[in-house]
């Protein structure tokens, strides 16, 4: 069986020079391409490579695959930018993936934490996307971090035998963690304001406007998760985004936020493949 291809593509996007991968299934393409967007510090190969893996386990099922650096990371020119400003490079990856493949109808985004809270606020303004994979989306403030923090690290510590074995030989600073327990509580004392900021309002209205399908991926071992999930479980608008029939949450228990480990790579990249097949209109 011939192996997928995979050649480097350089396009435009605002005057600058964009790099990235394209992944061409050897055998008859499907008609969905898939591009992965990158977040935070991470370029188009991502935490242990993960973004090839899946690339190529994609095209190996016949999906066109295109991950790509956008400005300001990794290969790519232009200054660096935030999640919030990512629509133009986002928009010019698909010109690009679509004008490789004329075959496709239409393309999935592969979103990883801000990666994901980016799609969300970009998937209003394309019909050409198909659908959406977001893992761990980052809706990150100070008050959700807090309630996050005391809510899931402080009890999953106090059920920890190693932290009382540390309490009882003496090695654990009461003082010091009282503090910082204080000092998340005082943030999360502050309220919800902190927690309605302008890009998660985009990201919100995103999710509760587009109408293709959503995989939604959470780690069970992941703050970023956790005060995402808090989010939507505390919010009645992120609350009925989610529980539309058009979304479909995943969770992974064991996994950390980039789903290091083998078994929650394995787990999270077998859901991306079956949620792919069975897309509508293929």
């Amino acid at each position: 069986m011939n192996r997928p291809q995979e050649r480097a593509s350089v396009f435009g996007c605002g005057g600058d020079r964009l790099v990235g991968i394209l992944h061409a299934p050897a055998e008859r393409a499907r008609d969905i391409g898939v591009l992965v967007v990158v977040g935070g510090p991470q370029y188009r190969v991502g935490s242990h490579r993960q973004f090839v893996r899946m690339a190529r386990d994609f095209a190996a099922a016949g999906y066109p695959v295109l991950r790509f650096d956008h400005r300001g990371i990794g290969d790519s020119d232009g200054a660096a930018r935030s999640f919030e400003t990512l629509d133009d490079d986002v928009r010019a990856a698909l010109d690009t993936l679509h004008a490789e493949f004329p075959g496709l109808r239409g393309s999935v985004i592969f979103g990883l934490c801000d990666a994901a809270s980016a799609a969300l606020m970009y998937c209003r303004q394309d019909t050409r996307l198909a659908g959406m994979i977001l893992a761990n989306p980052w809706v990150h403030s100070e008050a959700g971090a807090a309630k996050a923090y005391v809510k899931h690290y402080y009890g999953r510590r106090l059920l920890q035998a190693a932290f009382w074995r540390k309490v009882l030989s003496g090695g654990f600073d009461a003082a010091g963690s009282l503090r910082d327990l204080l000092a998340k509580l005082r943030a999360t004392a502050r309220g919800s304001q902190a927690v309605r900021g302008s890009f998660r309002e985009r990201m919100l209205d995103g999710l509760s406007a587009f109408r293709g399908p959503v995989l939604l991926q959470i780690s069970g071992r992941d703050l970023t998760a956790a005060e995402f999930m808090d989010l939507c479980q505390s919010d009645d608008r992120w609350r009925a985004a989610l529980d539309r029939h058009n979304v479909v949450v995943r969770r992974y228990e064991s996994a950390d936020h980039t789903f290091a480990a083998a078994g929650a790579f394995g787990a999270a990249a077998a859901d991306c493949m079956a949620w792919l097949d069975a897309l509508p209109g293929r």
